[in-house]
């Protein structure tokens, strides 16, 4: 439903005396990751083990195209497995780089590797690289799924605040998987490295914890078994999950972080209390833990000079998209911003794949429940909760 929101008032900043450095950030250390397991549904990460490991890394790793893989690696292609196994005993016992193995879960064999490395607890940043995906990794749902675990176990359960992904700027595959990943390119060290004799200029990408909420949203859809058909070939890539913005015509939503959520939580509260005396129990948005919003659904929002002019939070589920709120500010009542909203979650139901946008609303909203059937949306029932009811209106989409 189109809802309104009072702005907060603006105030005037104090003067402030001397350098300004930036925003004052919790300072405790982050842990340093541990040699422990995390586990998938495609593949688990595993400290890396030189006798459980290396013999099939080793194998899967140096047959044909082996020059190719090994190509932006810190080494060549080893001339033997001797070779191989004696550098990794070595990188094996490492605190930075901290070497994992990727199994695969149904074949129990290692079909890559991975680091954390440059690991700055104070700071809490922390980098992913080092990474070998070999043939039966790559192209797979468990190359995503490893990258995925890794960045979770780095944000939700160490707590950093920054995950970097850096590569040779000529390395294009990597470049455009980090950007698939959500990572966002910030530029290129000229000269910041030799390698194998050769000079490299880096390629840096970071994700931050006010981004990383959403971005879990996304991998999380990606993986879900619904978005993979019976030949085990991908409904929606992992690149529409992560996109940035929501373009309607000539003006557009981006995606929200963490930064937002103050402004959002806000705005909804705000804008969903006017439905309490109509409902005579607490609005549905009012009962949300909108740090688990941000974490479970995606979040848009429309800017405006003013703030945050509109907020669109979605649900995709298996068969459909759930439009689970739509709030306007008043300041922007008059420029069809409510109209803009509930087509963006439309069109995000088809980029999305899905075949069905719902939404739902207080029965006694008879102002909301009209206007959504101007727009094509239908009763499909109403539903009896022990202190309401909840009407579930749906469209049919017509393909993009």
């Amino acid at each position: 439903m189109t809802q309104d929101v009072t702005p907060a008032g603006t105030a005037v900043a104090a003067p402030v005396e001397g350098p300004v450095f930036g925003r004052e950030v919790d300072t405790t250390p982050a842990p340093w990751p541990r040699r422990e397991v995390l586990e998938g549904r495609y593949v688990d990460i595993v400290p890396f083990d030189v006798a459980a490991h290396a013999s099939d890394l080793y194998v899967l790793s140096h047959g044909d195209g082996k020059d190719w893989q090994w190509a932006y690696l810190g080494v060549p292609p080893f001339e033997s497995l001797k070779a191989f196994l004696s550098y990794y005993a070595v990188a094996a016992e490492k605190q930075d780089p901290l070497l994992y193995a990727i199994i695969d879960r149904q074949t129990g064999r290692a079909v890559g590797h991975a680091t954390y490395l440059r690991i700055e607890p104070a700071h809490r940043v922390i980098e992913v690289g080092n990474i070998l995906f070999t043939p039966a990794l790559q192209r797979t749902p468990g190359g995503t799924e490893a990258m995925y675990l890794m960045a979770r176990y780095a944000f939700e359960t160490l707590g950093y605040r920054r995950y970097e992904w850096k590569c040779n700027a000529l390395n294009a595959p990597s470049r455009r998987a980090a950007e698939r990943y959500g990572f966002t390119f910030e530029g290129i060290f000229r000269n910041h490295m030799i390698i194998k004799g050769q000079n490299r200029d880096t390629a840096w990408f970071g994700m931050t914890e006010e981004e990383w909420p959403q971005r879990a949203v996304a991998f999380e859809s990606w993986l879900a078994p619904e978005n993979f058909d019976a030949e085990g070939r991908q409904k929606v890539s992992l690149g529409i999950l992560n996109a940035r913005t929501l373009n309607v015509g000539e003006r557009s939503l981006r995606r929200a972080s963490l930064e937002d959520l103050d402004a959002v939580e806000a705005l909804q509260k705000t804008a969903y209390a006017k439905n309490r005396p109509l409902l005579g129990v607490e609005p549905v948005p009012l009962l949300w833990d909108y740090a688990r919003v941000f974490r479970e659904r995606e979040v848009w929002v429309e800017d405006a000079p003013f703030g945050i002019a509109g907020v669109l939070i979605l649900q995709a589920r298996a068969d459909d998209l759930l439009i689970d709120s739509l709030a306007v500010s008043p300041l922007a009542q008059g420029r069809g911003t409510g109209n803009l909203l509930l087509e963006a979650g439309q069109m995000r139901a088809r980029e999305l794949g899905r075949p069905v946008a719902r939404l739902y609303t207080g029965e006694p909203l008879s102002a909301n429940i009209a206007w959504y059937r101007r727009k094509g949306f239908s009763i499909e029932r109403v539903e009896q909760m022990p202190d309401r009811r909840l009407v579930h209106m749906a469209k049919t989409l017509e393909p993009a």
